[in-house]
């Protein structure tokens, strides 16, 4: 993989970038990760089930003074802010953050730190007008890990990337009704905020989104009292002797994605539900999607709990593989990169998993994509001036096509309405393929 910079001065850092680049893809897809800044320690007693006050928490740090600042001496190209695309549904949408504690599982990484803890972004539909200033995408320390791990060391991105512009209110009034709730789970090694530009668009058209970050499978979590939780799944793989091993490990990270949902679940839709605006969740209405191995953990998710109506991968091995049994007839979106995840194109997994699914399916490829066309890495990495010659789809279509198969599937699959765009290949996306092997 090969890696310009557009408009800024060549040398280590564009070659950081390129090598950070490809090893980026190995880390979410099936080669080996590596170490996210060292094995992660033990964080101290773990804290109770919390729901934080919209976005008050990690989220608060976000803002940094190098969001704002005028672009380097030298460089007029950086930009001075960055900003996810607009959603295009017709509701407002606004945010919360839940800090969650399930005091039945130990964290299966760190068992030194307690208790399973999840941090999880609500996007909802909301009152337009109503609420505070715009969400923050996600805390400074969070992309400076994110961006180091990939050996994008320019000292002024984190403060861009952690400021970059979103569209959903904190503290914003929730629109009348009850929605189907879709939940998000993240590629390996990468922080929930990746998911935001989808969670976005799904509550603009009428969904509630639950996005998770798993701790201690991201190259950063910041939690609410400030300490950060860095990759010792990412070091447990890295220390495998052979792709078996780091197989069977990537494997228990789905697994235990499935945990994670099922008692999201449970403190979403549950007697006591722990977010102030659970009323408007339809709890008989539930997708699940997923980028990389959050797109295996849709499928895990989907075999353990059967609250889980449909799901899509998005470009993920089935490390954890779809079970003989199927999904009880369950509907299932397959959404990937062309050639990379076309039928017999070397990730076996999709080939075998297609033959166990036993319900409503498409399998999609995407030309010119690559493997973070579905997730906000494009309009990020375009602001910044990545170019990525191997996955040469822009920004702009990336975004179009993800929102508008992932939406048509979740419109088909839990509210039942007609969904041409699943039918067949449309002049309106000629790089979508429809594969039927």
């Amino acid at each position: 993989m090969t890696i310009f910079l557009r408009n800024r001065r060549a040398g280590a850092a564009a070659t950081a970038t390129a090598l950070a680049l490809a090893s980026l893809a190995a880390l979410a897809g099936t080669a080996t990760p590596a170490s996210a800044s060292g094995r992660a320690t033990a964080s101290g007693p773990a804290a109770t089930a919390t729901a934080l006050a919209p976005d008050s928490a990690a989220g608060s740090k976000s803002a940094s003074p190098a969001a704002s600042a005028s672009p380097a001496s030298g460089d007029p190209a950086a930009p001075a802010a960055l900003t996810l695309p607009r959603p295009t549904g017709p509701y407002a949408t606004g945010r919360d953050t839940l800090f969650l504690t399930d005091h039945e599982r130990t964290d299966p990484w760190v068992p030194a730190a307690g208790p399973r803890r999840l941090l999880v972004s609500l996007h909802y539909p909301a009152h337009p007008g109503s609420g505070g200033g715009p969400a923050p995408y996600m805390p400074e320390a969070e992309a400076r890990l994110m961006l180091a791990q990939r050996g994008l060391d320019d000292p002024e991105w984190p403060g861009l990337v952690a400021a970059t512009r979103t569209f959903s209110r904190t503290d914003a009034r929730p629109a009348p009704g009850r929605f189907p709730l879709v939940l998000l789970s993240p590629g390996f090694g990468t922080p929930r905020a990746t998911l935001t530009g989808l969670a976005e668009e799904l509550a603009s058209r009428g969904y509630v989104v639950a996005t998770a970050d798993h701790p201690y499978e991201s190259t950063g979590t910041e939690l609410p009292d400030g300490r950060v939780l860095t990759c010792a799944a990412c070091d447990e793989v890295a220390a495998q002797p052979d792709d078996a091993g780091r197989r069977k490990v990537l494997a228990a990270v789905s697994a235990g994605r499935a945990a994670d949902f099922s008692f999201l679940l449970d403190r979403l839709t549950g007697p006591r539900p722990a977010w102030r605006h659970a009323r408007t969740i339809d709890a008989r209405r539930v997708g699940m999607a997923g980028h990389s191995i959050g797109g295996n953990a849709a499928a895990s998710t989907m075999a353990a709990d059967r609250r889980v109506d449909a799901g899509v991968n998005m470009d993920g091995t089935f490390f954890d593989p779809v079970t003989a049994r199927g999904l009880d007839g369950r509907l299932f979106l397959m959404l990937g990169t062309d050639p990379g995840h076309a039928p017999g194109a070397g990730d076996t997994s999709w080939d075998e998993s297609w033959t166990r699914l036993d319900g409503f399916k498409r399998w999609l490829t995407v030309r010119d994509s690559g493997h973070f066309t579905f997730t906000d890495t494009p309009a990020i990495g375009e602001q910044l001036g990545i170019v990525d010659p191997d996955a040469p789809l822009s920004a702009a279509r990336s975004t179009t096509i993800t929102r508008a198969y992932v939406t048509a599937f979740f419109d088909r699959s839990l509210r039942g309405r007609p969904a041409r765009l699943l039918d067949g290949p449309t002049p309106a996306h000629p790089e979508v393929l429809f594969q039927r092997p």
